[in-house]
């Protein structure tokens, strides 16, 4: 007999169709994956602050952000829990370590869109059935549209180029180990909701062709 405590989901008063109806639109989580420098973060900020300034609730988590806290790595857990702690819960940049970030991530993501919010959510998280695994968990729980893939197919010539924290240069230089699109492989969504590519269009032209895909997606209709 198992020493776990059982744990059963408890069904919630509000609706999400109820949310939906105050808020004027729909809750859903829009994921923005490609290569670091593809301009993800940059995006999916300036959709947040479109949708804000049209009356949506949003909210945006972003790949660095919650490796300050949710995802911490073991060098920032050890100072105030412990090496023991910090071994066995902090994240760093190997393959099982990446897949558990992205899962608390998507956990956390699908609770922002239980509560109604549009959570844009703006990570490389390079490896396909991560994201898959995501989609299928908002989506078992709250139906097809709910996860919306956004691939920034920016070529990474583009980013090594831009390179704006230098991490390239060091992965090349054998200083970052893992490092997405050198030392570890990126696998590009097979059929995404959207494509864009900062290469051959602006952030803002990016951002719009955002706001169109989900005002087609009936997440929300057309505020002015």
């Amino acid at each position: 007999m198992s020493d776990d405590p059982q744990v059963i989901w408890h069904q919630h008063s509000v609706s999400l169709e109820q949310r939906a109806t105050r808020n004027g639109h729909k809750g859903c989580v829009l994921w923005f994956t490609g290569l670091s420098g593809s301009g993800k973060s940059t995006i999916a900020n300036l959709v947040d602050q479109m949708l804000f300034a049209k009356g949506l609730q949003t909210f945006v988590l972003d790949g660095d952000n919650v490796r300050h806290g949710l995802c911490a790595g073991p060098n920032l857990l050890e100072p105030k829990h412990g090496s023991e702690f910090a071994s066995r819960f902090g994240l760093g940049f190997n393959a099982d370590d990446r897949e558990e970030n992205i899962r608390r991530v998507g956990c956390l993501a699908e609770l922002f869109a239980s509560a109604g919010l549009i959570c844009l959510s703006a990570f490389v998280s390079p490896y396909r059935k991560d994201r898959e695994l995501v989609r299928h968990w908002l989506e078992s729980k709250q139906g097809p549209g709910s996860f919306l893939e956004v691939y920034v197919n920016t070529p990474i010539d583009v980013c090594m180029q831009r390179d704006p924290k230098g991490l390239y240069k060091q992965a090349l230089e054998g200083k970052i180990k893992n490092f997405t699109g050198i030392s570890d492989p990126y696998e590009p969504p097979i059929a995404p909701d959207l494509m864009v590519d900062t290469s051959s269009e602006t952030i803002q032209q990016s951002a719009d062709r955002v706001i169109r895909m989900l005002q087609s997606k009936h997440v929300f209709q057309s505020v002015e």
